[in-house]
């Protein structure tokens, strides 16, 4: 078992977006009965290529049970959704679905952010806070006001920077470490260039889902189980399945159904992420209902302390030095996003398989349960 992990390690996670889109319509070429749509994206990679979110579809195309499983929501996490999409496809896991039963791969869901090693879309938002119902008034977040130009400085050395940490620092001493990480992560509405950015409209990744969706008539099904492959929270290399607070209590209760007491919850407190604006969740709630089960799969890297400069810089980048970013500078940013959210270490990927394997083998259980 191990030497197979160790195989399909090697051959399922890539180095970058174009091999991992590439691999993707290759695997579902070599699959039986797999069919693969191309959704272009108006958005260019770093040397102008054509970039894409790619479909496939395995199973009877009026099936009233679904699984989803969707990478690359946050961009540069894509390498470990690509890399479970495709061992998924290598273990043929479409050959174990019954009568009634479908599975929609979505593979490279914000292909800009994935090709650019980059969280965000090609607007700059963070996809995973940007599915709100922008008719209603948006949610807000007077402490990350606060601290926005503390998060984002014009300046990531000297004193303005020192005067920001300072800034942060009392922040925390006076609010606590979670009112920080709320008011860092939970998204926020009114600056653009900003960590976290839910958006003023739909972005085109969230208008690319929504095609998706409605092509295969999603709406219309009895039971959509989906799965979000996401990175950068938790410990090392552990699979943590959280549900958002989007579903409530009943939809936690039937992920915990299906997936076991490992399933995590905002509103029970146990999840490594705090409760969220906008999240695909929020989508999925409000398109299905009780119909549907939503998880995020999140696999932890390293402490999220360790990533927030790194975050800054990206942001900061994009922000003041849109100039450089095709420098050395720009590289070594993207160098460092990349390295945080995809350790290209072989025990991270191993733990990230062995956890994938026993999600799909649940997935496909909790399909005809």
């Amino acid at each position: 078992m191990n030497d197979a992990i160790v195989d399909a390690v090697n051959k399922h996670f890539s180095s970058n977006y174009f091999e991992a889109r590439q691999r993707f319509r290759d695997y579902v070429g070599e699959a039986t009965g797999g069919e693969l749509v191309v959704y272009p994206s108006q958005a260019r990679g770093p040397r102008g290529e054509e970039l894409s979110t790619d479909v496939a579809w395995f199973g009877e195309r009026g099936a009233s049970k679904v699984g989803i499983m969707v990478s690359a929501t946050h961009g540069v996490e894509g390498y470990c959704g690509s890399a479970a999409q495709l061992d998924w496809l290598s273990e043929r896991g479409y050959e174990k679905l019954k009568s009634d039963e479908a599975v929609l791969l979505i593979h490279a869901l914000n292909p800009y952010g994935f090709a650019w090693d980059r969280r965000v879309t090609q607007e700059g938002c963070d996809l995973n806070r940007n599915f709100v119902d922008f008719a209603a008034p948006l949610p807000r977040n007077e402490a990350y006001d606060l601290l926005a130009d503390s998060l984002v400085p014009r300046e990531l050395d000297g004193p303005v920077v020192l005067a920001a940490e300072e800034a942060i620092e009392k922040f925390r001493k006076e609010y606590g470490d979670v009112a920080f990480r709320k008011a860092r992560t939970s998204g926020q509405y009114r600056h653009p260039t900003g960590l976290f950015f839910g958006g003023f409209g739909p972005t085109a990744a969230r208008q690319t889902l929504e095609r998706i969706v409605s092509d295969y008539g999603i709406e219309s099904r009895d039971f959509v189980l989906t799965i979000d492959y996401h990175t950068g929270l938790g410990p090392y290399g552990y699979g943590e399945l959280q549900c958002e607070q989007a579903s409530g209590m009943l939809g936690y209760e039937r992920a915990r159904d299906i997936f076991g007491l490992t399933v995590t919850s905002p509103d029970l407190g146990t999840s490594s992420a705090v409760v969220l604006n906008g999240t695909q969740d929020d989508y999925w709630q409000r398109l299905l209902g009780d119909r549907h089960v939503y998880v995020c799969l999140e696999f932890g890297t390293y402490p999220p302390e360790a990533g927030r400069p790194a975050m800054r810089a990206d942001h900061w980048l994009y922000a003041y030095r849109q100039t450089e970013i095709e420098t050395a500078t720009g590289y070594e940013i993207r160098r460092r996003v990349k390295e945080h959210f995809y350790p290209e270490r072989a025990d991270w990927k191993e733990m990230v398989l062995y956890r994938c394997r026993q999600v799909h083998r649940q997935m496909m259980e909790g399909l005809r349960a």
